[in-house]
């Protein structure tokens, strides 16, 4: 007798531990939400209004900051609706839908920060071809690829999940995993976990492989050139560099955790789980507003410029 159903609606209990205290963490993430929505767009529009920063290494962070406000509005907002909720239930269609944009951010997040690689790589090891290597046509075959593959892959793993039959309701999360949803059929699941798998490696270890390449050219390159030469490289690889670490690290700590569900604490588990779609939107406008020397200048000017305006 088969006793798997489809449910409508889904339930989010990893809010269960945060209930006690979910008005302080309703201040906490709106805050966090404001920030992101406030740093991004003041970055991005800084770029966008001054033609002179539109090259390729600051369209690459253009659109790195607009894949974090996606990523980030994927999540706040239905965050925020949950913790002023009695109950967190979500519609069926509508935690697909979340899981599908906050899967599309994260593999969005790895190749574009794998194309800003290859823009440092070219720009410090090949400078005499960079002109020719990085054409506006290259910057946006670069950008389709990062947006328009996650999309595609993703759409075939959330189909793949959307057809699968539900015998449970409960999703021990404060937002929408794919993989967890898909722990809750009763059915075959085998496809799902071989194609999840594929994703995976396509979307983790290409980029992985080529950044460490790029960067150990980049490192050979600045050891045989002065520390003039080293310091202006370290200064604009270093943001890049520490971005991608901390994003793969997380991202490795989310992806294992979730599939083989170790020993980790629920709370500490829950935070890790969150952390990409918090920490990158936070810090990203941050560190490369500061560390880009005519990113900081920039804005300085136009703030400079308002004061004027202002009197």
């Amino acid at each position: 007798m088969d006793l798997s159903f489809n449910f409508t609606y889904l339930f989010l209990e990893g809010h269960v531990e945060l209930e006690k205290y979910r008005y302080f963490y309703f201040i906490i993430t709106l805050t966090v939400y404001i920030l992101i929505i406030c740093f991004n767009s003041v970055v991005i529009s800084v770029i966008y209004t001054d033609k002179h920063l539109h090259e390729p290494m600051y369209i690459f962070i253009t659109a790195l900051l607009m894949n974090s406000l996606f990523g980030a509005t994927a999540l706040y907002p239905r965050l925020l609706s949950d913790f002023l909720s009695e109950k967190q239930i979500i519609s069926y269609q509508s935690c697909m839908f979340q899981a599908f944009c906050i899967y599309v951010y994260g593999v969005s997040e790895f190749t574009l920060l794998s194309a800003m690689a290859y823009d440092r790589y070219v720009s410090i090891c090949k400078p005499l071809q960079y002109s020719t290597l990085m054409r506006m046509s290259t910057v946006r075959f670069l950008l389709f690829l990062s947006w328009f593959v996650p999309c595609c892959e993703i759409g075939i793993l959330v189909i793949l999940t959307y057809r699968l039959q539900l015998c449970k309701f409960r999703l021990d999360r404060v937002y929408c995993n794919n993989y967890a949803i898909v722990k809750l059929s009763c059915g075959d699941i085998t496809v799902n976990n071989l194609f999840g798998l594929f994703i995976l490696a396509i979307a983790v270890f290409p980029p992985v492989i080529f950044v460490i390449f790029s960067y150990v050219q980049i490192l050979n390159v600045c050891l045989k050139n002065s520390k003039d030469f080293r310091r202006k490289a370290l200064q604009t690889c270093f943001p890049h560099l520490f971005i991608f670490t901390s994003f793969t690290v997380t991202s490795c700590f989310e992806i294992i955790n979730s599939r083989f569900e170790g020993n980790v604490p629920h709370i500490v588990s829950m935070i890790m789980s969150v952390e990409n779609v918090v920490f990158p939107p936070l810090i990203n406008p941050v560190i490369y507003g500061l560390k880009l020397q005519e990113v900081v200048k920039r804005i300085q000017k136009l703030l400079s410029w308002k004061k004027k305006t202002a009197f």
